[in-house]
């Protein structure tokens, strides 16, 4: 049976936010009782485990895996034997537990499931800002997140070095190709597809919260000086080819210089891979936004294995 946990927070994420992914994790596996457990394991047997990383990456999760053991069993002792967010090599044991053996045995799954997705991302997102090191440009992630999984896997890029984009539609604007054509059609023979752009910057910002950063995302050279003109707090360069990519810095840069203007940030997406993110980083944009991060990362291969 579930129980209360004792920890009380995630490294920042709410202890009353993440629970209740947990609990449905936990009862999605356990149901009304581990079935296995109950057969072969008498309730007043003890053990002690590790878990063990088969590959190099980077750990992220720990804690959650600990509240995972301690929402079954509280009386579990956890002790992270790594530091979150530190890079282990193959072989390497991470963490140690003592306690209930059906406890244990009945939250391994649950807890591998968590610790290795998380470390799978942010082995990933590590090895994309190792790439870019010593550019000016950050990695951020999207909101191509497994649903539910949202607020986890965005704790596991940031513990891998990256940095979060927007946590979902209601704390950011950012038009995309959709929204302008709707635009466009709404205004059809009035504006036209590329004043589209400058008009939906114009109604967002005058629509949204005063400080709402407004962000367009743009597919041509063209579609990207009218938001430029329309003074669009980021502009989103969306797969575009890299000389387009310099060249759209370069007028940044120039009109900036210039003008002596607000800075208008630079973001790159699509098509972004490690072989050639450092291109893309040192053109000169502000932000390489990486889907991969989280919809394409293996997970870790981890194990639980009882020494006790």
């Amino acid at each position: 049976m579930e129980r209360e946990p004792q920890t009380t927070a995630v490294n920042g994420l709410s202890r009353a936010a993440i629970l209740p992914v947990i609990q449905a994790a936990l009862k999605e596996d356990i149901g009304a009782r581990d079935l296995t457990v109950s057969a072969l394991i008498p309730r007043d047997q003890q053990a002690k485990a590790e878990i063990v990383a088969h590959r190099e990456g980077v750990i992220a999760g720990l804690p959650v895996a600990e509240m995972v053991f301690n929402t079954v069993d509280p009386k579990i002792r956890f002790k992270p034997l790594v530091k979150e967010g530190e890079r282990v090599y193959a072989d390497k044991v991470i963490a140690f537990m003592e306690g209930s053996a059906r406890g244990i045995l009945s939250a391994e799954r649950t807890a591998l499931n968590f610790l290795g997705h998380l470390s799978g991302i942010a082995t990933v997102t590590a090895l994309f800002t190792e790439k870019i090191r010593g550019a000016p440009a950050k990695i951020l992630d999207t909101r191509k997140t497994t649903p539910g999984l949202r607020l986890f896997e965005k704790y596991a890029v940031a513990v891998g070095g990256g940095v979060n984009h927007r946590m979902g539609l209601f704390d950011g604007v950012l038009i995309k190709e959709n929204h302008l054509r709707m635009v466009s059609h709404r205004t059809a023979g009035v504006f036209g597809h590329l004043s589209a752009v400058e008009e939906s910057v114009r109604v967002a910002r005058r629509q949204s919260l005063k400080n709402t950063a407004i962000e367009i995302e743009v597919t041509t050279l063209d579609e990207f000086r009218k938001a430029l003109a329309a003074s669009a707090d980021i502009i989103l360069l969306d797969n575009m080819r890299l000389n387009d990519i310099e060249e759209a810095v370069r007028i940044r840069n120039a009109l900036f210089r210039s003008r002596k203007e607000k800075r208008i940030l630079l973001e790159v997406s699509g098509g972004i891979t490690l072989s050639n993110v450092r291109a893309v980083a040192l053109s000169g944009v502000d932000r390489i936004s990486v889907g991969a991060l989280t919809h394409s990362a293996p997970s870790l291969d981890l194990s639980l294995e009882i020494v006790g």
